[in-house]
């Protein structure tokens, strides 16, 4: 048990992943994205940290709401998604997202494309994207573990920086894996 003395910088910082998908939801798939984004974050965090996990369905009111919780009641500094950021009509995560966002961060989208149409031609298809809401940072992301992967190579060096600036706590990152750029 912590003691009540001890400074905010000893807690875990609280990282939300939320996986979207119907079929992960009813149990008819394994979820495989927030895995990969939690594995991703134990790789690259040197900052103690604890997901808060979720596995929803593609309703942008579930999605929606799941977010505002995990930013404004669990405190979550970061909160990344994967899933539903495709173009078929039940890729609903940009949109839940952008009704929950003060500001849309429209690079993250363009930085996480770009890195995958290289390999994947369909890469312009999907429709990352990424934004603030109070003093945290949200990050959509594909499903794909490979992608999930890909797309925070792309990003991560940014994410540091980032929660900084929008008053979050401290995320050092593990130098040797991906280098924190912190020009502010």
């Amino acid at each position: 048990m912590a003691d009540s003395t001890e400074s905010s910088a000893a807690r875990p910082v609280r990282v939300g992943i939320v996986s979207v998908s119907d079929r992960a939801y009813r149990g008819i798939y394994e979820d495989r994205g927030g895995p990969a984004v939690r594995a991703y974050l134990d790789d690259v965090l040197a900052t103690p940290w604890v997901a808060v996990a979720r596995v929803i369905p593609d309703e942008v009111d579930v999605i929606r709401d799941t977010l505002v919780e995990l930013v404004d009641d669990a405190r979550c500094c970061l909160v990344i998604t994967t899933g539903g950021t495709g173009p078929a009509p039940r890729d609903v995560t940009p949109e839940a997202t952008a009704a929950v966002l003060d500001k849309e961060l429209d690079g993250f989208g363009e930085a996480m494309r770009a890195v995958s149409r290289p390999n994947v031609p369909t890469a312009i298809l999907s429709r990352q994207t990424a934004g603030v809401r109070g003093s945290a940072l949200i990050v959509n992301l594909p499903g794909s573990p490979k992608a999930v992967r890909e797309c925070l190579d792309a990003v991560f060096a940014a994410v540091p920086d980032c929660v900084d600036l929008i008053g979050g706590p401290r995320l050092d990152t593990d130098p040797s894996r991906v280098k924190a750029h912190r020009p502010h």
